[in-house]
Formats: structure tokens, sequence, C-alpha cells
């Protein structure tokens, strides 16, 4: 699966997205919109990412009885945090500007992941 199309894909879907990664296995291949300035470290971002891919884990032991995830929203102070699994055990995550319409970029989303997950 080519990680990198899929965040390219993902930053250019709305110009509200300010940064778009997947981690998966261990690695992260991520995307910043230009002029943007993280608020993360690298190192700080994969730690929040594993800790991700364990809340996922605890999601997962519902299923059977409220449905599979499709996907996780947090709104902090200054950004909006989306993460969305992809493969086994890999998660997309997708910052936002507060302003953004999130249920939009959330569907724009799950469409890039589906047609990538689709063509393998």
């Amino acid at each position: 699966m080519n990680y990198e199309k899929i965040c390219d894909q993902i930053l250019e879907s709305n110009e509200k997205i300010r940064y778009a990664a997947v981690y998966d296995y261990g690695e992260l291949v991520d995307k910043i919109r230009p002029g943007i300035t993280s608020y993360l470290t690298r190192e700080e971002t994969e730690t929040s990412l594993s800790q991700a891919i364990y809340r996922w884990s605890t999601r997962k032991k519902t299923a059977d009885k409220i449905g599979t995830p499709l996907y996780a929203l947090a709104k902090y102070e200054k950004i909006f945090r989306i993460t969305i699994p992809i493969g086994g055990a890999g998660l997309i995550l997708i910052t936002t500007e507060l302003d953004a319409d999130v249920n939009k970029i959330v569907d724009k989303c799950l469409e890039i992941r589906d047609e990538h997950v689709k063509n393998l």
C-alpha cells in the first residue's frame, strides 16, 4: 500500500487538514501542509500513535455488541484529531483546524482509505 499517496490525497482533499499520517507496524509515513508548524515533535507523534493503536485494540473488544469502530474523533483546544483504522494494525491520523467540517473530512478520508484497501 502506498502510504505517501494516501497522505497526499488526504491533504489535497481539504484545505483545513493540517497533517496526515499512516502508522503501521511501527513505521510512520506523514505529511504536513506547507506553511504549517507541527505542535508535536515526530517522537511525540509516534508515542501518541502507539497509544492510539492500543485504544483501537480495546475498541475492537466490543465490536460484536456495538459494531466495528469506524473512526475516532477528539477535539483539543488547538485542533481536531481523527484516527481511522487501515489494514491489520495500522491507523491513519489526520489533524484539522478547529473550523473544519470534520464529518465531511472523515467521509472523504474513509473513501480514500477504502480506495487503497480495495486496490490491494
